[in-house]
């Protein structure tokens, strides 16, 4: 039996799988859903009439009648019924690893254990948020899992156990050639499935030997915490698989964990707002150059913050008092002190500091704020802490794909 003490609780499941003769597994799989435009979908459901995207962002079918969650309940069983897909045999943990390039040019992989996490309070000591969420509607991803019955996506854990990625990688060893799929950036997706006692057991303890950190998929934790409290009021609280939620555990070091930042667009300010004028009581204001592809070096070079204006770029030094402030010693939290002073306006969140610059080029933002990103030390130091990060700071980078593995979820 995998440990399940006082710390998480982590197990192996039989995984619901594509078969062999579904097709190139690069047609079947998709992101995750939060980071899926309807343009996307469009072009992943064109891959294949049995891609992932199809069952993860449903659409109502007006040739069955279904409504979109009843939609994709239905594509899961005809896959299954027709040998699209198929269940393990027996319980596994899977071992997946994303090989990819690193901005700088080398190769890099991310190499964890997808199994199924015991569901608890969010902060409650043994699972751990890193940064404070915004607030989403629950009732569509609730209603996908009440119809199809089962996890389609992993969230993402992080592990504060040394040892996890060394024991995930001695496991492939002895598991079967793993199916493996390319992405559109390039990306390798790799998936062992592990059943050898052997290999399980040494896993589980390592994932429950300390708290696990949530890196992405609070939400859909938080839905997984919703559904099993319906299913224990449906059940009398007798114990079932909605009492775990599959997850992708990956240790909480550098050497497996790329973390980018996420930048922020303003519009909305009064076109008589002066924002360098403003910016200039919380930084030192310094000129940027004049290409903003430029502004993440010099944002390293010069410890600052990155701005991009209509007119130019700038270089936000935070002064001592900011620093002082600031909720965390993060980019995003000496932000958050100037912002605070702003008149009303919209604040969005964009990946990549080329489109956030993309942006203000357009008029779809009066000003970007490009920051650096939190390394994986201050991750750790505050989940140790108990603190949270503020919300969108940080974007872990590759991403899991869904349709690797789904989790059936019976009652």
């Amino acid at each position: 039996m995998c440990y399940a003490g006082e710390m998480p609780r982590f197990e192996p499941f039989a995984g619901l799988r594509y078969a062999d003769g579904a097709g190139p597994l690069a047609d079947l799989v998709a992101p995750p859903y939060d980071v899926v435009s309807p343009a996307d979908r469009g072009r992943l459901a064109s891959r294949s009439p049995h891609n992932s995207i199809l069952v993860e962002l449903p659409l109502a079918d007006d040739t069955r009648g279904t409504d979109r969650y009843a939609t994709a309940a239905a594509l899961l069983a005809d896959w299954e019924r027709d040998g699209i897909l198929r269940r393990d045999l027996s319980p596994a943990l899977y071992v997946y690893r994303m090989t990819y390039e690193s901005e700088e040019g080398a190769t890099r992989s991310t190499t964890g254990v997808i199994g199924a996490l015991g569901l608890d309070p969010v902060g409650g000591g043994e699972i751990l948020p890193h940064e404070r969420t915004m607030p989403k509607p629950k009732g569509d991803r609730l209603d996908l899992l009440r119809a199809c019955r089962a996890n389609l996506s992993p969230i993402w854990g992080l592990s504060l156990t040394e040892g996890l990625a060394s024991a995930c990688a001695a496991a492939t060893e002895s598991a079967p050639a793993p199916i493996s799929a390319a992405d559109e950036d390039g990306v390798l997706h790799e998936l062992w499935t592990v059943t050898d006692p052997e290999s399980i057991e040494p896993m589980c303890a390592l994932v429950a030997a300390t708290p696990v950190v949530i890196a992405d998929g609070h939400h859909r934790y938080e839905t997984a915490t919703f559904y099993r409290t319906e299913r224990q009021g449906a059940s009398g609280g007798a114990p079932g698989a909605y009492d775990l939620v599959m997850a992708l555990v990956v240790e909480l070091t550098a050497d497996e964990l790329v973390v980018r930042a996420i930048h922020r667009l303003v519009s909305g300010l009064p076109a008589d707002f002066d924002v360098t004028e403003a910016l200039s009581a919380f930084f030192s204001v310094l000129e940027g150059p004049a290409d903003p592809s430029g502004l993440p070096a010099a944002m390293a070079r010069e410890g600052a913050l990155g701005v991009v204006l209509p007119e130019g770029t700038l270089l936000l030094v935070p002064t001592p008092e900011v620093l002082r402030s600031a909720e965390a010693d993060l980019d995003s939290s000496r932000l958050d002190v100037a912002l605070a002073g702003f008149p009303a306006h919209e604040l969005t969140y964009q990946h990549g500091a080329t489109l956030a610059a993309d942006a203000v080029a357009r008029g779809d933002a009066q000003v970007a704020f490009l920051l650096r990103p939190a390394t994986v030390g201050q991750i750790a130091e505050t989940a140790h802490s108990g603190r949270r990060m503020p919300p969108k700071t940080t974007f872990f980078h590759p991403k899991p794909r869904t349709g690797m593995v789904f989790r059936p979820v019976p009652d």
